[in-house]
């Protein structure tokens, strides 16, 4: 008996290693696809239905199973419920008060009870909940009820929430999920959203904000951080350093700024908003050369562009190339290939806009 417990504490703790659970469809999506979160976020506002907080983008239908065997026998379901919801109070239990984790908790049963009993995971899951976790069966039952509810909503209306401006589309989202969880509940499932629209909203009033400099907007900016995320602000800008500068830097008032600037103006200004982000002075220096590098790149660039026009002017055919490739060798040196191979696939690099502090 003590060996069995022992395969059946394993295959509930391996079960609950994976951290794989389901994410709500969204439009553009297939109904239990993973999100994709190596997308650095936009500045802008996400016009997809955010999925609810899970622990891992596996597909119910693909979830691995336990890699210890289940037990068998006159008690084993008994037995492993017992061992799988010790693992899930050793996890979850001091946590459970937060309807976020209560979902990832929800999530990964679905995807336990889905490989487990395809045809009747449902009522299994509920009757693992009625019996381990009686205390918050009604929650944990009506959290289930519910996600099901509006990933069938969101499914459902696709092809007019696909239709809706951005605006729209998100006050359509909102009001499915107040209705579905509850106006506290739901804020706190997709907290993360909230925090990331305000945020966004706040970028683009930056943006138009007239008679504001580059440095006030940079202290708007670092003040928002400040109340969207509170006392882990700093820790969260301490995780997010390149993204948090890059959307900054990616406004276009904020370019305008930059461009204007004397070279010595705009090293002060990227180097300010670098700092304010967090960086170090080791950071802050290796920026600068790469800033240093990029102008004489670019500048290099113009000038190459200048003389290729020139030349065009002149020359045609295999007398032209030959032309550009002296050209090319005096400016780029080992590059001068890969800058031709991209010409001849009708790239020209330096005809690209200038981001400043971005490329």
């Amino acid at each position: 008996m003590r060996t069995r417990m022992k395969m059946m504490l394993g295959g509930a703790a391996t079960l609950l290693g994976l951290g794989a659970g389901l994410w709500l469809y969204a439009p553009g999506q297939s109904v239990v696809s993973a999100a994709s979160s190596s997308r650095q976020p936009p500045s802008g506002a996400s016009t997809r239905a955010a999925p609810l907080p899970s622990s891992g983008p596996l597909a119910a239908a693909s979830a691995p199973a336990p890699s210890t065997p289940l037990a068998s026998g006159p008690d084993a379901g008994d037995a492993e419920w017992e061992a799988l919801a010790t693992a899930l109070r050793e996890r979850y239990g001091a946590r459970l008060d937060e309807p976020s984790v209560q979902m990832r908790m929800v999530e990964e049963l679905m995807r336990y009870f889905q490989k487990r009993n395809p045809d009747r995971w449902r009522e299994e899951l509920l009757d693992f909940l009625k019996k381990s976790f009686p205390e918050r069966y009604e929650e944990l039952a009506a959290l289930l009820r519910n996600r099901e509810d509006y990933e069938k909503w969101v499914k459902d209306n696709d092809a007019y929430l696909r239709g809706l401006g951005d605006k729209e589309r998100r006050a359509a989202l909102w009001d499915a999920r107040n209705r579905l969880f509850g106006k506290d509940i739901a804020e706190r499932l997709w907290a993360s959203e909230l925090k990331t629209q305000a945020l966004a909203d706040t970028l683009r009033a930056l943006d138009t904000t007239e008679g504001a400099n580059l440095q006030q907007k940079l202290s708007a900016y670092k003040q928002k951080l400040q109340e969207v995320h509170g006392p882990a602000a700093d820790a969260y800008v301490a995780r997010h350093q390149q993204e948090l500068m890059n959307r900054f830097l990616d406004l276009s008032s904020i370019q305008r700024e930059l461009g204007a600037m004397t070279p010595e103006e705009r090293s002060v200004s990227l180097r300010a908003v670098r700092k304010e982000m967090g960086l170090d002075d080791e950071a802050l220096a290796r920026w600068d050369t790469l800033d240093r590098t990029r102008d004489t790149r670019w500048d290099a660039g113009a000038r190459y562009m200048a003389e290729r026009a020139a030349l065009a002017k002149e020359h045609s055919g295999a007398e032209l190339e030959t032309k550009l490739q002296e050209v090319r060798a005096r400016y780029f040196g080992t590059e001068a290939d890969i800058i031709a191979q991209e010409e001849s696939s009708g790239f020209f690099r330096f005809e690209r806009p200038r981001v400043w502090g971005r490329n």
